[in-house]
């Protein structure tokens, strides 16, 4: 289990962030394939999301994995609530229930 001083850091982008990407890389140049389909997934909305770059610290890598109980990277988070994976996020897009989830953060 990772320590307390991480998972409040963790638990404190995510409350505030009304969107919080964890992934490997950045939006802009994603390390992994899994959080470039995600990242490109939220940017199809043109909505804001703060992205944090777990590759830039090993604690927050592990310490993203015990506070949502999730094993994989990216996770999603809307609202301060877990969303999911990449998996869970191309069903939620694919199903239109991510366009709901999301729409009091979308802008007018």
């Amino acid at each position: 289990m990772m320590s307390q001083p991480i998972l409040d850091q963790i638990d404190k982008v995510v409350k505030e962030n009304n969107i919080v990407l964890f992934m490997k890389g950045t939006p802009e140049f994603p390390q992994c394939g899994f959080s470039q389909q995600v990242a490109g997934i939220l940017n199809a909305y043109q909505i804001p999301f703060a992205a944090v770059n777990v590759l830039l610290d090993e604690a927050v890598r592990q310490g993203i994995k015990d506070y949502s109980d999730w094993p994989t990277i990216p996770q999603l988070y809307i609202g301060g609530e877990f969303v999911g994976g990449c998996d869970i996020v191309k069903e939620m897009q694919a199903s239109g229930e991510l366009a709901e989830t999301l729409k009091p953060y979308l802008t007018a």
